[in-house]
């Protein structure tokens, strides 16, 4: 039987540094997380990133890597966010 995909949401944003991108993908990639669509953009020094990741390999509980992400967010100087698709996909409906 065929797995199906978690997808989740993520979005980071805040002041450029240099190791946002490689930190967040470190942290995703150490607990199997896989990353399947991603874009980055920096405007006017501020940082804006949007990722669909599949947890469905994660070693951790869902609520844990949101937590997990929040707080490396705010040691980096970021806001990082993790929403499940399906709930970023009814908040976002016209």
């Amino acid at each position: 039987m065929e797995n199906k995909q978690q997808k989740t949401i993520i979005t980071v944003v805040g002041k450029d540094t240099v190791g946002i991108i490689a930190k967040v993908c470190t942290y995703l990639a150490e607990n199997g997380i896989n990353i399947l669509d991603i874009s980055q953009t920096i405007v006017s020094g501020y940082f804006n990133m949007m990722m669909i990741a599949d947890f469905n390999g994660s070693k951790k509980a869902f609520g844990d890597c949101q937590e997990d992400l929040e707080k490396l967010g705010e040691e980096i100087g970021v806001d990082i966010k993790c929403q499940r698709e399906e709930i970023f996909q009814k908040m976002h409906r016209i």
